[in-house]
């Protein structure tokens, strides 16, 4: 639990391309200030991120894209949330203190608990303190990638944005609680409105190209990025990719998978090169 800035903003190492590729949950810092807020060991912290992506994503820079990775850890403040996912409906961020009782869900912009299940916080979940974590963390990133996106749009008359995530390789029925297996490669583009078919199509057909099995928007369609900058007709192209975890780490362990890791990466670097190829 280490402590550095809440992201690291990383330029093209050589000719840009118009690719932003953003990591918001690899991040395992908990800053000073939030450390005695939380209750979460180690290995839950790594078990609740998208494990090692950023070391997946790390030479996007290499290959002409931008990279934005989250340090701070999703369970500090999930960046993939809406800033007020979570309250209750009557009690938006700056409600006065008389306002309705708050509904915290599990998994919101604050998380409450694990996905273990186990409660991580330490202290009440309060309007001021989501406020206070999205001020500190959640709203200067989002600035930073919309300046960056509106930047790219800028230079290339159009911007893509690839949010890199994981998932675990299997879900579970909600009616059984039998292990549904999962898609290799999740792409999720809320139905195919968050970017253009040639962005879309890209990714589909460079994995399945490549032997991974593709599943749109099964069991994620997207979140906060891709709802809030997929904007084809604007010309901004969002699309969240998520990979299973079993295709690099033992997922018992969380130990990396050595061959596994490096076909993963370098398909990825692979994919970012070409969509920062695409002109649209």
């Amino acid at each position: 639990m280490t402590t550095t800035a809440p992201f690291a903003l990383i330029p093209p190492a050589r000719a840009a391309s118009p690719l932003l590729v953003e990591v918001p949950h690899a991040g395992l810092d908990i800053p000073p200030e939030v450390r005695g807020e939380l209750a979460i060991g180690d290995d839950q912290l790594l078990r609740d991120s998208d494990i090692y992506v950023d070391r997946l994503c790390a030479e996007a820079p290499q290959l002409g894209a931008t990279l934005l990775v989250a340090r701070v850890a999703r369970c500090v403040v999930d960046l993939n949330r809406d800033p007020a996912d979570g309250l209750h409906p009557l009690t938006p961020l700056g409600a006065p203190a008389f306002a309705p009782p708050i509904l915290p869900r599990p998994h919101g912009v604050v998380w409450t608990v694990s996905t273990a299940g186990e409660p991580i916080l330490r202290v009440p979940f309060t309007p001021d303190l989501v406020e206070r974590r999205v001020a500190r963390y959640h709203a200067p990133y989002h600035a930073t990638l919309r300046r960056e996106l509106e930047r790219l749009r800028a230079t290339f008359g159009f911007a893509v944005l690839l949010a890199a995530h994981s998932m675990p390789s299997w879900g579970v029925d909600p009616r059984t609680g039998a292990r549904i297996p999962r898609a290799d490669v999740v792409p999720g583009s809320q139905a195919r409105t968050c970017a253009a078919d040639a962005v879309i199509d890209a990714i589909d057909e460079h994995f399945r190209a490549l032997g991974y099995s593709v599943a749109h928007d099964a069991p994620y369609r997207g979140g906060y990025s891709t709802q809030t900058y997929g904007r084809p007709a604007e010309g901004w192209h969002a699309v969240q990719l998520e990979l299973s975890r079993a295709l690099y780490v033992d997922e018992r362990t969380c130990e990396v998978r050595a061959e596994g890791f490096e076909r993963t990466r370098l398909s990825l670097g692979a994919l970012i090169e070409r969509l920062g190829a695409l002109r649209l």
